[in-house]
């Protein structure tokens, strides 16, 4: 596993922030660094594997990097995101007790991956360009100017960031997204679901595409088969027991899905064939 070093993103000692635009975000091996890092996603769609877990990624997805996590990116699909690097919580210059702005871990369960709306993601968006726009000069000014447009972020992190694990309220497509990633192994019903969440099934079935690129049958199946693909590497249940756990009549029908989607069978994966190692 790889590891990246501040030293060669921040360009000054005085430096706390550093933006790394990816456009696009090509497949990444699993690596880790020596900073913390906020990956906001603009376009396209991608697999994030973050210590070990899938989640997928599209455009508004937000994710928090500490500098103890692994994390990969396979499976992008004109994936273009925005890094914006920062040293360790009490390390800035100017800022003091931004952690408790940042996901806080609790009973072993860290809230990595977050959503933004669409007019929240906009709201990042400038923020983000404002401190890339500040320039490298590695003045105290610039340092101040870059924390505090990094204080702005994360106060709107903090107010529009929909938590996939804890969400009650936003845009009606995050809740929907955020639902199936809880119950992607039940059978689903799209048209109720989508009136559950206050849509026509035309407007979930344009939206999701719009955002994910592919339609609601297609991205469940895909959660479905990154938890499948996750049970095999690391569990001991049989491919038809993993199946059917994942929402899978037929493991047959499954094991063509999953070569489809990630090349590799079912049996490749469990025999460690796929080059990861277990």
């Amino acid at each position: 596993m790889g590891q990246l070093h501040g030293a060669d993103f921040f360009h000054s000692s005085h430096d706390s922030v550093a933006i790394e635009p990816r456009s696009p975000q090509i497949a990444f091996p699993e690596h880790h660094h020596d900073f913390y890092e906020i990956v906001v996603v603009s376009q396209g769609t991608g697999i994030h594997v973050f210590n070990g877990q899938p989640h997928t990624l599209s455009r508004g997805s937000v994710c928090f990097i500490r500098d103890r996590d692994h994390h990969l990116y396979e499976q992008t699909d004109h994936l273009c995101l925005t890094n914006v690097l920062y040293r360790a919580p009490d390390q800035f210059t100017f800022l003091t007790n931004i952690a408790r702005l940042l996901p806080e871990e609790r009973d072993g369960l860290y809230p990595s991956h977050w959503r933004l709306s669409q007019e929240a993601l906009l709201q990042a968006e400038s923020v983000v360009r404002q401190m890339e726009a500040c320039g490298e000069s590695g003045s105290l000014t610039h340092c101040a100017t870059r924390e505090a447009l990094f204080m702005q972020l994360l106060l709107l992190l903090h107010r529009h960031c929909l938590c996939a694990e804890a969400t009650t309220h936003g845009n009606q497509l995050d809740l929907v997204m955020a639902w199936l990633d809880h119950h992607f192994a039940e059978e689903v019903n799209w048209e109720p679901l989508a009136e559950q969440f206050s849509l026509s099934l035309r407007t979930l079935h344009r939206q999701l595409k719009q955002k994910t690129g592919l339609t609601p049958q297609r991205y469940l199946n895909r959660l479905r088969l990154l938890k499948a693909r996750q049970l095999l590497r690391y569990s001991e249940g049989s491919v038809t027991d993993i199946a059917f756990q994942c929402g899978f009549g037929d493991s047959n029908h499954f094991s063509t899905l999953f070569k489809k989607e990630f090349t590799y069978s079912p049996r490749d994966i469990r025999l460690g064939r796929d080059g990861v190692l277990q």
